[in-house]
């Protein structure tokens, strides 16, 4: 089997002590891109991770400071948040700030990540006018080089430090080829995953590397299955890491489960079967949703569950109750342990990712639009009445339709939740979201 690195989006972290502006400025770095409301039950969005782009170049971002330790003392909590950067980070920016001065906790922060050897770069925040520029001399006094000052409240400074942060980015890797599959295994911690990698892959341990300075220890493992279609399983990175104060932290995990997604086309959501459905279960699924990912929904150790007739269809109707935004992910029952029904997964998973990538010709697509308005006519508001002109498709992965129509606003949300289930009923898209966008026609 062949087995290969290939590493993610570069990573930048944050990190500082409290009150220092950290969260400020990944807001600002992250844009618009962290402020997506998603008003769907379930789905929430934590201001923990992002993604970004500067001189064209993506990277993903973390905020330590979200990271909840609070039953960690003051000083440890925040060491340990540098510890999770100089694990996750490729950059690490280091925030202080320009009114407080330096403090024992920005030495004690500055010790660990001088001896980190990753690149650090030390940004002063709150020099909100020129005239406090001199106020950040001090800080060369930590010996992590030049301090750029800036101001994330204002924006200030920002470009300067992103300059600095993509000339340790490295040169980009190689795209997959485009027929290979790319999926990965999220959920909490427990729940089976890398006793299910095992088993998927037939191995008796999950492989891990051996190359050394791999900054996130992500092995991806490729493998061709019967019907000749080929696959990288997306490790989730670090996963294997055991014993570390932050390791059981639910945003901890979540971030983790986010690099997968973010590089993976179906994503198995797997929830453990003798411990029942938790709320992290379902934010690491929301995670997943937001980003248009084909999703599987795994229900692992079932070989663990006490069973009777209604047992698997009870299981299910309360899958389908608590993720309801994922009514169009199938669910498969499984257990590493007897490896029963884990040979259906990989046409499972080839199926899912057809349906992110189907293309609904133009003519076929409004004879089901028109069809569904002719069913359930269009809402007024206000003595207004929604008008439906035409549909097309501009997307793949996950499948996207733009409908036209005269006012966007008409366009409830219940809706355009009618029209996707016609959709559905129509095409076959069981595994992937769909996005609706309606559009005032010109």
């Amino acid at each position: 089997m062949e087995v290969e690195i290939i590493m993610a989006k570069p990573t930048i972290a944050i990190v500082g002590r409290p009150n220092v502006g950290k969260s400020t400025v990944f807001n600002r770095i992250a844009g618009e891109r962290i402020s997506i409301v998603e008003d769907t039950p379930g789905v929430t969005r934590d201001r923990i991770y992002a993604t970004g782009e500067w001189l064209g170049k993506d990277f993903s971002i973390i905020d330590t400071g979200g990271i909840d330790l609070s039953d960690e003392p003051f000083m440890e909590q925040i060491k340990h948040q540098a510890e999770i950067a100089i694990d996750e980070a490729d950059v690490i920016v280091f925030v202080t700030s320009a009114r407080e001065g330096i403090t024992d906790a920005d030495e004690s922060v500055a010790h660990l990540l001088y001896r980190s050897k990753k690149p650090v770069i030390l940004a002063v925040n709150k020099v909100d006018n020129p005239e406090m520029r001199a106020e950040i001399y001090e800080f060369y006094s930590l010996g992590l080089g030049e301090p750029y000052p800036i101001s994330g409240s204002h924006g200030l400074g920002l470009g300067d430090v992103l300059d600095e942060a993509v000339k340790h980015f490295g040169e980009d890797t190689e795209e997959e080829d485009d027929s290979t599959i790319r999926f990965s295994l999220i959920g909490r911690p427990n729940v089976g995953k890398s006793s299910l990698i095992n088993a998927i892959l037939g191995e008796d341990r999950v492989i891990v590397s051996d190359v050394e300075g791999t900054t996130r220890d992500a092995i991806d493992t490729h493998f061709t299955s019967e019907s000749g279609q080929e696959f990288t399983m997306i490790d989730t990175a670090g996963m294997r890491k055991r014993g570390k104060v932050y390791e059981s932290t639910e945003k901890y995990s979540v971030m983790r489960a986010m690099r997968a997604i973010e590089r993976s086309d179906v994503v198995l959501v797997v929830l453990n079967a003798d411990e029942g459905i938790r709320e992290q279960d379902k934010k690491i699924a929301g995670y997943a949703h937001e980003e248009g990912r084909g999703i599987i929904i795994i229900v692992n150790k079932w070989d663990l569950v006490k069973k009777d007739t209604n047992t698997m269809r009870d299981f299910e109707k309360e899958i389908r109750e608590e993720f309801q935004y994922l009514d169009y992910a199938p669910i498969l029952f499984v257990s590493a342990m007897t490896k029963q029904r884990l040979n259906q997964l990989p046409e499972m998973i080839e199926s899912v990712s057809m349906n992110q990538s189907m293309r609904v010709p133009s003519a076929v697509l409004n004879d089901v639009i028109m069809d569904a308005v002719a069913i359930n006519p269009t809402p007024t508001d206000k003595g207004k009445r929604l008008k439906v002109f035409y549909a097309t498709q501009v997307a793949i992965k996950p499948p996207t339709f733009v409908i036209f129509v005269n006012e966007e606003e008409l366009m409830h949300f219940s809706y355009a939740r009618f029209l996707e289930n016609q959709i559905r009923k129509a095409f076959i898209f069981e595994g992937t979201p769909i996005r609706i966008i309606p559009r005032r026609r010109k």
